[in-house]
This record gives structure tokens, C-alpha cells and sequence, in this order.
């Protein structure tokens, strides 16, 4: 068909929680920018369109969505394992929360038009079309200023990246989105893949009653995960909750190595690991409460041979050994990687914006700030100074690599006003969060937040050094 014409001053590619976040914060601080949306999938969500279906939040849902509308409802659970900690909304919740906040925010503001089921490409000539994946219809798109990528992060999911290990004939293994199917026992069951899928996968098979003796799980690598205690808003939480944050910059400004790095982020329960006598080899931003951690250390067939190759009725070949296997065992798919390492590009260029994190595990919280310093912030060498790429986490190194950047991130932004002034009343920064209803008159509150910035420097002072010892 022959393309119609469009105009937009920016095309937004994708539809997740990034894109969602970062248009939120671009209408609320740009009174006059128009918007083109478009996404491969019906509704808003990216990715969650797709998770499985009991997937949740693995953080709480205070500082989760878009800025300009909450997304929990300020109660902490009273039951399960996340007892006692603020809820973690559902992945049904989070897509109903994002169809929401275009029907009732993005489209009625008159400056964002959606089309889903589309996907963008462009022609010889090198202008954007648009292309209907219903319809066949293609529509060319005039940019007035700026192209966002909102695809970088290609978050993975089971259901839409197949295993890249073989499968024998007769060997039974499905997605993890395909747990709630199960129409009959097995003799055994075993979740292949260490990530945040695969803990789910775990938690759902001892929900549902499967024997911890009947679970195997393949773990290529164990991780360092975060401890969700530490990170609570409400005032009742602010000591802890920002306690975690200076025990963290006190970690690094005082640590001899990267292993005692760790062994005193392990000590103080910042970090947490499922195995103590196992040395993690990633880091992927998965967070657990102690709950979780003690149910996940019912599992004892806890095989780490490498990745699976190859699965047969009888046996599972992996790179460092073959393991046997009851030919009744259902296999559970969990090794697509949730994170995907971006390309090296800074966030603003000419002509267009890359959705990156600026701050360490909070791709959401970054998206918004990124849209905060295109609408204020006119040098080009000045923006990407303040939303310095923050690297995606893969060994355990990244964790003090993240920290590296997000503590220089937050240092130039302590010297923009506007800025500043934004971060503390944005509903997606954390410590926004933290000390949302704080008395003035609060003064040990108060007197600990102000640590804040002399121990950042001390971290940041001994980072150079803890991360060339490491590398070395």
C-alpha cells in the first residue's frame, strides 16, 4: 500500500515501562511536544505482554510506572513471602496500570498518538515509515526533533526466546509461562536457568505443592542478589532504607578488595546469596526477600556443570559433565536473560535519544530523568554529562561499576537547581520516596541524610582504586 504522511516532533519506538515513563515526564515537562508511539504488541507494557503469568514486581510498586501516577497502594503484605514488606504488583496490575495511563493521561492530552500492532522501519530514502503488522498499511513519519529508542534494554522472556540448548525426542520442556498448564504429576521437575525466572520458577513449584526432592535445578552460575528489606519506602522504613544506602558507600570507601567488598556487603544484608559456600559469578539486579531466600535454599539437586547443551529422555549433557534424569521429568525453560547488554552509544545523539540506565538497577527512574534533562537542558556535551550511561550488570564487578558511574551521575546533578529540585518530588526516585512525608523539624532524620553526600565522596574517592585492584 502507499505510505500516508505523519508528523510528530518525537517518534517513540516501543512501548514498555521506559518508553511509558519517559513520555509521562516529557508531557508533564514540555507543554508544546508531540509524541508517536508505536509498538509490535496491542496494549502498552512491552514486555510484560508477554511475561508468565504469575510473574510480579521483584521490587516494591511505590517507585515503579511513570511519574505522574502511583502505582502501589501503600500496603505491605500480610501474607506469603514477601510478608511485612510493601506489595509487589502483579504482572496483570502493571499492564492494566500502563492501558491506563495512556487512556486516561497519554490520549486525552491530545499530544500523543498510539498506534500498537506496528512496527517502524525506514525506506530507501532513509525516512521512517511506519508499517500496520494487521493491516499492511505504511505511514512515513516526519520527526521534527528527536527519534527515542525505547528497544535497547530487549528484555527476554521464556515464551518468546526459545531454549538455545537441543532437546532429545520425547523430552518434555516448556516455557516457564506454561507452569499453570501442568494437567497431571510428574516424577520430577527441573528449572533450567539461576536468574530471576528461574527463582520464580522454584517459589511457583513449592507453592503448588511439588516436594523440594522432586526440583533440580541447573544454575550455570550463582548470583549476588539484593536484600528487598532494604529498600522500603514509608517513614517507619527511613532508617533502614537509607541506613542501606550509607552501608553501601561505607562498604566501598572501606573495602581492601573486591572479595571484602563483598563479604561486608554479605555481612551487613545488603547482598545475599542462595549458597554461602558458593562464590557468586553475576550480578543481574534480582532482589528477594529473606522468605524466598530461605524457601529457595530447600532445594538440594542444585546441579552447576556449566549451561545446558542438550537434553535427552535419560540424561542432561552441560558443558562440564553429562548428569542422569528420570525420562518423566518436566523441564521448565528459564534461561532467557532478562538482561541484554545495550550498545555502545551515549543516551543523547544527534537526531535521537537511547533509553539507558543513569542510575544503578532503575531503568524506569532513568527514562524519566532523560526526559527531564531533554525538555531543560539545551547543550548536547551537558546532557549526556548528566545521564552518563550507566553499564548493564553482568559479573559481580558491575556492581561496583554501576556504582562508579551513579555516583558521578548524582554529583553533577547536585549542581543543576531545576534538576534537583525535580529529583526529590519524582515519585520513581527512590529516595523521593524515602522521606516523603519527613517533618522539617525531624532533625536526626535530616541529620542522616546529610551523611549522605560526605560518604559518597569517600566512595568515590576509593572506587579508582578498588576497581583497578579488581581488574588487576
Amino acid at each position: 500500500m502507499p505510505a500516508s504522511a505523519l508528523e510528530t516532533d518525537y517518534l517513540v519506538i516501543g512501548a514498555g515501562a521506559t518508553a511509558m515513563a519517559f513520555v509521562d515526564t516529557l508531557l508533564s515537562e514540555d507543554a508544546e511536544a508531540t509524541v508517536l508511539m508505536v509498538d509490535r504488541h496491542h496494549r502498552p507494557g512491552g514486555h510484560w505482554n508477554d511475561a508468565y503469568p504469575f510473574v510480579r514486581l521483584h521490587q516494591p510498586s511505590e517507585w515503579y510506572g511513570v511519574a505522574s501516577r502511583e502505582l502501589g497502594q501503600g500496603n505491605r503484605d500480610a501474607a506469603g513471602v514477601n510478608a511485612g514488606l510493601y506489595g509487589l504488583a502483579s504482572g496483570a496490575q502493571v499492564l492494566a496500570y500502563f492501558d491506563q495511563v495512556m487512556q486516561q493521561r497519554f490520549l486525552p492530552s491530545g499530544r500523543v498518538r498510539w498506534l500498537p500492532m506496528s512496527e517502524v522501519g525506514t525506506n530507501a530514502n532513509g525516512v521512517h515509515e511506519v508499517s500496520s503488522l494487521t493491516s499492511g498499511t505504511r505511514q512515513r513519519v516526519s520527526v521534527r526533533r528527536k527519534v527515542v529508542n525505547a528497544t535497547h534494554a530487549q528484555t527476554a522472556v521464556p515464551s518468546t526466546h526459545p531454549p538455545k540448548y537441543t532437546l532429545g525426542p520425547g523430552v518434555n520442556c516448556v516455557p516457564l509461562n506454561r507452569l499453570p498448564d501442568i494437567s497431571r504429576p510428574h516424577a520430577a521437575y527441573t528449572v533450567v536457568g539461576s536468574g530471576k525466572t528461574g527463582m520464580d520458577a522454584i517459589l511457583w513449584l513449592l507453592e503448588n505443592g511439588v516436594v523440594p526432592a522432586r526440583i533440580r535445578w541447573i544454575m550455570p552460575r550463582d548470583a549476588w542478589l539484593w536484600n528487598r528489606a532494604n529498600f522500603q519506602p514509608g517513614l517507619e522504613n527511613f532508617e533502614r532504607s537509607v541506613g542501606s544506602n550509607l552501608g553501601q558507600l561505607d562498604a566501598i570507601a572501606e573495602a581492601a578488595s573486591l572479595p571484602d567488598l563483598f563479604a561486608r556487603l554479605e555481612a551487613a544484608e545488603q547482598l545475599l546469596r542462595i549458597d554461602p559456600a558458593v562464590q557468586p559469578g553475576t550480578f543481574r539486579c534480582a532482589v528477594v526477600s529473606q522468605a524466598e531466600l530461605a524457601q529457595l535454599r530447600r532445594i538440594d539437586d542444585i546441579v552447576r556443570l556449566g549451561h545446558v547443551r542438550r537434553i535427552e529422555t535419560a540424561h542432561i549433557v552441560l558443558d562440564q559433565s553429562t548428569v542422569p534424569a528420570d525420562p518423566d521429568t518436566l523441564y521448565i525453560d528459564c534461561s532467557a536473560s532478562a538482561i541484554v547488554m545495550p550498545p555502545a552509544l551515549p543516551v543523547f545523539e544527534a537526531g535521537r535519544i537511547n533509553l539507558f540506565m543513569v542510575r544503578t538497577c532503575a531503568p524506569l527512574f532513568s527514562a524519566a530523568l532523560i526526559a527531564y534533562v531533554e525538555s531543560h537542558v539545551t547543550d548536547p556535551a551537558e546532557k549526556n554529562a548528566l545521564c552518563t550511561v550507566v553499564p548493564s550488570p553482568e559479573r559481580p564487578i558491575d556492581w561496583l561499576r554501576m556504582w562508579a558511574v551513579t555516583l558521578a551521575n548524582s554529583a553533577r546533578w547536585r549542581q543543576h537547581a531545576g534538576l534537583q529540585a525535580w529529583l526529590m518530588q519524582c515519585r520513581l526516585n527512590a529516595l523521593a520516596v524515602f522521606v516523603r512525608g519527613l517533618r522539617p523539624d525531624d532533625t536526626a532524620r535530616l541529620a542522616l541524610l546529610k551523611q549522605m553526600g560526605a560518604r559518597a565522596g569517600a566512595a568515590g574517592a576509593r572506587l579508582p582504586a578498588l576497581l583497578a585492584s579488581a581488574t588487576a
